[in-house]
């Protein structure tokens, strides 16, 4: 292996994974992230931003009138890393 392939990318400080997201990275998701949020983990995040100390989460199973679930947001300390 070349240590490009072994070097995971930097995690970036807003990150989504709604892949219409301009801030979506899929080099990012090829390897497990693990969020921290109030020094508990959440496995539950839609969308993050470290600089701005806030998470999106599903509210329940509440969708839009797309289809997706409705996401609210929940401010606090947060801590992204690769598991």
């Amino acid at each position: 292996m070349t240590e490009d392939a072994q070097t995971p990318p930097p995690l970036p400080d807003h990150l989504s994974i709604d892949p219409r997201s301009p801030h979506h990275v899929a080099a990012v998701f090829e390897r497990d992230i693990g969020v921290r949020f109030n020094d508990k983990e959440r496995l539950d995040v839609e969308e993050y931003c470290v600089s701005e100390g806030w998470i999106k989460v599903a509210a329940g199973r509440a969708l839009d009138r797309k289809g997706k679930p409705l996401l609210i947001k929940l401010k606090g300390r947060v801590e992204v890393y690769y598991r």
